[in-house]
């Protein structure tokens, strides 16, 4: 390959190369959420406990919407890597301009469902009624930069289908250290609350989103963005929403037990909303190392099928399925060892605190669990079957979702009820 940021994938070390793919694709996923959990942590420890709350009960809704989009986007990262397997070069650049009209169309959407849905949602999921206002401010807000996110996840995507995972996690270290300083700005010098980290959180979005954008334009052969080229191939569109749509659905529909969960706990005030919001943190952490394999997978088998080396399609899965299981059970037992000193980074409230204790006792330690059908999944993808893998994940879910629905609301008299219900 002649991009110097690209790594070849059809021959060489497969745990190397896949290390140097997923793990950046893991920090990036993580850096996404440390701009919330910076919110979070800067409102708990400089504003009050309502204001984290407001924040933290936003978490799975944003989540939900957010999650269907950014499906699409993998079916751009698998569309393009099959190009380049096959060494379909001007068929790649025509996929990439298909893909950066539909990140547009995606983000503005977003933006509009969401000013339009923010706060009869929160209605909706029971948010306690003394954090409501400072809840629908801070979700509208973030919902105005949906369209610089979408930029964003999408030519992350493009890069990421050649091997390129570094420079999307630098530009996000740039807009994350942005994130946290303009947190404490809008916070501690202007005294606002939510809105303020909402704010803080819109512009750093903005930053990686231009940042990605003058990389593409620069870029040089296949991967070159050029703005008088932008349009929709409906043939290409066709391929990126077959891929695409099932993951976002996927995601949507694996999200919305999460909501119904939240609406659950919004019923025990807004102490245990915050102590749910801060440990969700590490849950997504843990989860980000194995949707960075995941990811891995799906570019690396997507050029290997392309390429019919059929074999190494094989030893890709059982490697990646290895280190994803092995890196998210270290760090779970981490996070669970010394859970006292890391909630303690978002709040000293010793209720909050509790409440944080009780979701990691229970849901903490299972993590590595999710690479039996993540990795699978990924696989599933990179092949071009997006349906299959979505649909095997649809019944467990909606189980999910029953279970959860019913027993918390069956045993709201304890709290822990809820978590072991959850697993």
């Amino acid at each position: 390959m002649k991009n110097k940021h690209a790594i070849n994938m059809l021959e060489g070390s497969i745990y190397k190369n896949l290390c140097i793919i997923a793990i950046p694709i893991a920090l990036s996923n993580i850096l996404q959420q440390l701009f919330n959990a910076s919110d979070t942590a800067v409102v708990g420890h400089f504003a009050s406990s309502q204001a984290m709350a407001a924040v933290g009960s936003n978490a799975p809704v944003i989540n939900m919407i957010v999650t269907f989009f950014t499906g699409l986007s993998i079916g751009a990262n698998v569309v393009l890597a099959r190009c380049i397997g096959a060494k379909e070069e001007d068929k790649a650049n025509e996929v990439l301009h298909t893909s950066f009209v539909l990140a547009i169309i995606s983000g503005l959407l977003m933006l509009i469902i969401g000013q339009l849905i923010a706060k009869p949602v929160l209605l909706l999921l029971h948010t306690p009624a003394n954090v409501i206002n400072m809840a629908t401010m801070y979700l509208r807000i973030y919902f105005c930069g949906m369209p610089f996110l979408m930029i964003y996840d999408f030519g992350s995507a493009v890069l990421r289908s050649i091997g390129d995972t570094k420079r999307p996690l630098y530009f996000l270290i740039i807009a994350g250290i942005v994130n946290v300083c303009l947190n404490l700005v809008f916070v501690i010098g202007f005294h606002r609350n939510a809105d303020g980290v909402a704010l803080a959180t819109t512009i750093a979005n903005g930053l990686s989103s231009f940042l990605i954008f003058y990389t593409l334009l620069h870029e040089q052969g296949m991967l070159h963005l050029d703005i008088h080229k932008l349009g929709i191939k409906s043939e290409y569109l066709r391929s990126i929403l077959w891929i695409g749509l099932p993951a976002g659905l996927q995601g949507l529909i694996f999200s919305f037990s999460n909501v119904v969960i939240q609406a659950s706990i919004n019923h025990f005030g807004s102490a245990c909303v915050a102590g749910n919001a801060a440990a969700l943190n590490f849950e997504y952490i843990c989860y980000f190392i194995v949707n960075g394999f995941t990811q891995a997978t799906m570019t690396f088998i997507s050029q290997n099928y392309a390429a019919k080396n059929y074999t190494r399609c094989r030893k890709t899965t059982r490697t990646a399925w290895l280190c994803a299981f092995g890196f998210t059970a270290l760090l779970s037992c981490t996070f669970y060892l010394f859970k006292g000193p890391l909630l303690s980074l978002f709040t000293n409230d010793p209720k909050v605190i509790y409440y944080a204790y009780i979701r990691m006792t229970y849901i903490a330690l299972l993590e590595p669990l999710t690479s039996l059908y993540e990795v699978p999944g990924g696989s599933l993808r990179g092949i071009g079957h997006s349906q299959l893998r979505s649909s095997s994940r649809y019944l467990p879910n909606f189980l999910d979702h029953y279970r959860n629905s019913g027993h918390s609301f069956i045993f709201k008299s304890n709290q822990r009820r809820i978590y072991r219900d959850v697993v």
